[in-house]
């Protein structure tokens, strides 16, 4: 491949994946009125698994098998079961969806500080430091979604299961990084989110109503979910977890909460305040500076 078109690429590929990633909280705020949350999940994953299942078989991808797809499955039960199932779980039950993202904004911090002893890899001080000034940046984001919410009103349980499906989600990127480098990219995909079905299936069945009221905005939702949230997400983050060191592409997800408000601002008229203005620049700024190199 030419330098030039490598070099595009690799600007490209972060800039859509947070663009694509950060469209699951509008998505999410698309269908709730119109879905039970882990029964559209469950729905959800098992149409990814098929798309990409068809599409692998048209690719002839070669598919790994032994070790390598138990690899897989876990990472697909890591970060598309628990992680998601998880988050919609508790803002279902009542956490601040503010406090949510402002949960899911730990994860680099988290990948940092274990990417070392799990994977080797050394966190120097300059993405550190990066790592920090993106937290603060998010921080500053969400502070106005949080309102007036004190720890009295922050249901305890559903704190609790963010937490550990925010954590999931952490150990899910590093076992993929660990673990899938020599394996197909859509196969591996594929294989994680069959992972996610077996999970996603029982829990529904046992914990939800399965509610649907079908309608335009749950299909639009539930369209591109599919296709763009889990399809083209899961793939652009494979391809740069394969590509970059772990702690540099979990600093990626400090730019979805400002790209997320733009998009509330654009499409539901939530207005963006000085605040979050000033924190966008300052997350984007330390993930420029997490991201160097």
């Amino acid at each position: 491949m030419p330098r030039t078109s490598a070099g595009l690429q690799a600007a490209l590929i972060p800039s859509l994946f947070v663009v694509i990633w950060a469209t699951g909280f509008v998505t999410a705020r698309l269908v709730a009125p119109h879905a039970e949350p882990l029964a559209f999940v469950a729905v959800r994953v098992i149409a990814t698994t098929v798309v990409l299942f068809a599409i692998a078989c048209v690719r002839h991808v070669r598919w790994p098998s032994g070790r390598a797809g138990r690899d897989a499955l876990i990472a697909g039960v890591l970060m598309q079961g628990v992680y998601i199932a998880g988050v919609f779980w508790a803002v279902h039950r009542g956490l601040p969806a503010g406090i949510a993202a402002l949960v899911g904004s730990l994860q680099p911090l988290l990948t940092a500080a274990i990417a070392g002893p799990m994977l080797g890899e050394h966190v120097a001080g300059r993405r550190w430091a990066g790592i920090g000034t993106g937290f603060l940046g998010a921080a500053l984001v969400l502070m106005p979604k949080l309102g007036a919410v004190d720890a009295s009103g922050i249901p305890p349980m559903a704190l609790a299961v963010c937490i550990g499906a925010m954590v999931s989600m952490t150990f899910g990127t590093l076992w993929q990084k660990r673990t899938g480098g020599g394996v197909d990219l859509l196969a591996n995909a594929t294989i994680q989110f069959a992972g996610a079905s077996l999970l996603m299936v029982p829990l529904a069945a046992f914990l939800s109503d399965w509610r649907f009221d079908v309608g335009w905005p749950l299909g639009l939702g539930f369209v591109w979910s599919v296709l763009g949230n889990s399809v083209a997400g899961i793939l652009l983050l494979m391809a740069l977890i394969r590509r970059g060191a772990v702690a540099g592409v979990a600093s990626l997800f400090f730019l979805v909460p400002p790209v997320s408000a733009v998009m509330a601002f654009v499409m539901f008229d939530e207005a963006l305040s000085p605040m979050q203005i000033a924190g966008m620049a300052v997350a984007a700024a330390g993930v420029a500076l997490a991201s160097r190199g």
